[in-house]
């Protein structure tokens, strides 16, 4: 099974960002307009994430790049992740002396109101899972928080026996309500904080927003559905 309960040998929890950090000063940063008044601070800068990205990327060629890939975005969070992710992927593919064929498909869930866990995964859109059968997934995702999302996406694709099943997640989250579950590959281990940007919303806001940022309780009350 993809993932597991201990730290991946080699990777472990990737950049570990401690809870008493204080992160970075807003005004350090150039961020939309439209979202002044609306955050706490920055957590990861963009610079940092692209780096990080680019070091996962060798990690995973170094791994599974004997072999062609199968890229399962999870929507929508995913997406910017996932877009950078396969560029670095293609980059080495294309300097390397085998050609590794990558293919990217997209499949959508929803876990999230708000900033509280439904505690359900809800899958979105038709994507046909069966097609991933004989194949070597690579399933990229924005935040791992309980892991039981997770667990429940791998359930459903593990049916149609795929070759090989491996995770990628840009972002842990350190929580107690946590199953244990890791993916194969992290970017980043953060505090338990309800964060946005590079693409992660708040009910579809934020994704315009470059750096990882925690957002503040007026940015919350102001954006609730």
């Amino acid at each position: 099974m993809a993932g597991s309960s201990e730290e991946a040998p080699g990777y472990g929890r990737g950049v570990v960002i401690m809870d008493n950090w204080p992160g970075y000063d807003l005004n350090l940063f150039t961020y939309p307009q439209h979202y002044y008044g609306d955050l706490e601070y920055v957590l990861i800068p963009h610079g940092i994430i692209v780096d990080r990205i680019e070091r996962l990327a060798k990690d995973i060629m170094k791994d599974i790049g004997y072999c062609d890939i199968m890229v399962l975005c999870v929507l929508k969070g995913g997406y910017k992740f996932c877009a950078d992710l396969v560029e670095h992927l293609k980059n080495i593919s294309r300097n390397s002396d085998r050609f590794v064929s990558l293919k990217v498909d997209f499949i959508r869930l929803k876990s999230y109101r708000n900033d509280q866990s439904m505690g359900e995964m809800q899958i979105i859109g038709g994507h046909d899972l069966s097609t991933l059968a004989g194949k070597n997934v690579l399933i990229v995702e924005d935040v791992v928080g309980t892991g039981r999302t997770m667990k429940a996406l791998l359930s459903s694709i593990e049916k149609y026996k795929p070759n090989m099943v491996k995770v990628a997640s840009l972002l842990v989250k350190r929580t107690p309500r946590s199953d244990g579950f890791r993916p194969d590959y992290a970017g980043f281990e953060i505090p338990n904080l309800f964060v946005v940007g590079y693409a992660l919303d708040y009910n579809e806001y934020f994704r315009d927003l470059n750096h990882i940022c925690v957002i503040n309780e007026h940015g919350k009350e102001k954006y609730r559905v």
